[in-house]
């Protein structure tokens, strides 16, 4: 389950080394800095792809859909064709965050019919303290041939809810958010502070260990089980804009757990005047 999912700096480099290597995109991207391309030019893993998440991950923002609505499948294919994905090929994806924005990637592509996409474990950190090599300025791929199983009128292959669904969630639902967004000490982007009520606070980074690599299995296992999550358990998803969550569904997904992402997320709930906002520790 977790190769399905991650992969390792030194698996990546022998794969990349082989005759058929994986497509890679970098997709560097933070509330902070939404713009990756000054990083991604001064350094990236050879071969790699610029991805921008703002205008090729996402749908224009609105108040009712949230800060990063999903891509209509057609255009998230031409995106993917941009980048040089061709059919029957592999895909690995990284950020220098840990794989927090990296993991949109996956999820949408994965979404969108996709099998195998993986993200580096440890991201752009775990590929430096390897040794490996660095590249600087821009990749320009030859167009690829890929065709998204979603653009081409199949059913998504991640499930997904909206605000009613989080509203009445039937098992856990997990905030990916900052503990003090979740409790609503401090509110920097959306409307308004607090939480989807009944929702347990469940921060991305806690996915992570301190270099940034996902935690064992065992140790994902046990913070979700202390979340609530034990087979058989309905789990949705969600944070700020549908973004960090992404990482969560994948840390789920690496120890066999299916999550429900709930794209519109906070940023959607919060515009909604009607829908109640919890705030305080309690879920």
């Amino acid at each position: 389950m977790r190769e399905q999912v991650l992969v390792g700096a030194e698996e990546l480099a022998r794969e990349l080394a082989a005759p058929e290597p994986p497509a890679v995109l970098d997709v560097r991207w933070s509330l902070a800095e939404p713009d990756g391309r000054p990083a991604y030019r001064s350094g990236h893993v050879p071969g790699a792809v610029l991805v921008d998440l703002e205008t090729e991950l996402a749908a224009p923002p609105s108040p009712a859909a949230g800060r990063h609505p999903l891509p209509d499948p057609a255009d998230l294919q031409a995106s993917a064709r941009r980048w040089g994905l061709r059919r029957g090929g592999r895909v690995v994806v990284y950020d220098d965050a840990g794989g927090t924005s990296a993991a949109r990637a996956w999820w949408l592509l994965r979404w969108a019919g996709l099998s195998d996409v993986r993200i580096l474990d440890g991201a752009l950190a775990a590929w430096r303290r390897t040794g490996l090599p660095l590249e600087s300025g821009d990749v320009v791929p030859e167009p690829g041939d890929v065709v998204l199983p979603l653009a081409a009128g199949a059913d998504a292959a991640m499930p997904t809810t909206d605000a009613d669904g989080a509203a009445a969630w039937p098992g856990v639902l997990l905030d990916a958010r900052a503990g003090e967004r979740y409790r609503g000490e401090h509110e920097p982007v959306d409307p308004r502070a607090g939480h989807v009520p009944g929702a347990r606070s469940a921060p991305t980074t806690e996915n992570l260990a301190d270099d940034g690599t996902f935690l064992p299995p065992a140790e994902l296992c046990r913070r979700f089980a202390g979340l609530g999550v034990e087979p058989g358990t309905a789990v949705g998803v969600y944070c700020g804009s549908g973004v960090t969550a992404a990482h969560e569904v994948a840390a789920l997904a690496s120890i066999g757990v299916d999550a429900t992402l709930y794209p519109g997320s906070w940023s959607q709930w919060a515009a909604d005047p009607a829908r109640p906002a919890a705030t305080g520790a309690r879920p």
